[in-house]
């Protein structure tokens, strides 16, 4: 099982946005240092949730400053991008880091109305945007004199430079936030990212994956690699002690969730509250009992052996959890990969 560290990034007011994107960069850094698979972005706007906002941008950042690292998106939003600049951009970042990247894509958030307002995107419109980008992509990255006349975009493209370094383009893998949408990917035979459930959900979803793909007749093989290519999500904090990791990590958890429930009370307007009060708005990751995995080394170890048993490939680890300072972080990235990823099979280098 591979371990990954999800940069998430909070910076509470515009002043500290410098400080808190500089330090993201030296935690890249430190990942590196410490054998961690991935450095995972996200993309969020205008609320501080996110303080680089810009996964393709912060991208180029990261893979000028690592070298073995690979660099992921959890997700780029792909209704808040053009196809073909978007193409463009993962290629040079491609290059740059010479072939380390992991596109992942996704529709993007269902209750931050706010951000796509802000692009001028109807929310609605955003999932079939984001089937039309995935092809575009694919044949932006493999074919000249690629013409597309789409229902949002309409391109005409001689052909594609830089080209990708990986051939015959990067990974592109997409999130997934409920059960169809996971078992569309694997009817389709490919790999997904899934945010923040509990064990048990983890694992019944996992299994349903895998059953869905055999039976829209993929061979155990593809089975197999769709497996080790999936990822899932879990906020972790790790100190000596259980009663350490609590005093620090769960009030850092609480303030982060909170935060993100005083943003979409204040920019979204009351008929988009009104949408967010008829859905599910992620109730694992707003508990205490499947949001966070906190503890000692032990206890850590212990609470992801189900994820293990699992079989999924990955765990894209949100580590900075809101606020928390550098330092505190620093320490939970460094004792997960000397004390917790050795106990795992196939796990972090170290």
């Amino acid at each position: 099982m591979k371990f990954s560290n999800f940069l998430f990034p909070e910076s509470k007011t515009p002043d500290g946005d410098f400080d808190v994107i500089e330090e993201s960069l030296r935690e890249a850094e430190l990942s590196e240092e410490l054998g961690y698979d991935v450095i995972w972005l996200a993309e969020h706007h205008f609320d501080g949730g996110c303080a680089y906002v810009d996964p393709t941008t912060f991208a180029a950042a990261i893979a000028a400053r690592t070298k073995n690292i690979k660099i992921g998106f959890a997700v780029a939003q792909m209704a808040l991008h053009h196809p073909i600049r978007f193409a463009e951009q993962i290629a040079l970042v491609d290059n740059i880091s010479k072939g380390r990247m992991i596109v992942g894509v996704g529709r993007g958030t269902a209750y931050n109305f706010y951000e796509f307002r802000g692009f001028g995107v109807d929310p609605d419109e955003a999932h079939d945007m984001l089937l039309e980008v995935e092809d575009i992509l694919v044949k932006a990255w493999t074919t000249e004199n690629y013409k597309h006349d789409g229902k949002y975009w309409q391109v005409e493209l001689p052909v594609l430079r830089p080209q990708v370094y990986q051939k015959p383009h990067p990974p592109m893998i997409r999130a997934c936030s409920g059960l169809e949408s996971t078992l569309e990917m694997a009817r389709e035979g490919r790999p997904f990212m899934m945010n923040v459930q509990s064990d048990e959900t983890t694992v019944e979803r996992l299994q349903q994956y895998q059953s869905a793909m055999s039976k829209a007749g993929h061979s155990d093989e593809t089975v197999a690699r769709s497996m080790a290519d999936s990822w899932v999500w879990r906020n972790i904090f790790v100190a000596d002690t259980d009663a350490e990791a609590e005093k620090v990590g769960i009030p850092y958890f609480k303030e982060m969730r909170a935060y993100l429930q005083t943003n979409r009370d204040k920019m979204n307007t009351t008929a988009e509250l009104r949408a967010q009060a008829t859905g599910a708005v992620g109730a694992a990751r707003n508990s205490l009992e499947h949001g966070i995995i906190v503890g000692s080394p032990e206890t850590v170890t212990e609470r992801l052996q189900k994820v293990h048993e699992s079989g999924v490939g990955g765990v894209i680890i949100h580590f900075r959890l809101g606020a928390m300072p550098y330092e505190a972080n620093a320490n939970s990235l460094k004792l997960f990969a000397e004390k917790v990823a050795p106990n795992f099979k196939g796990s972090v280098a170290v």
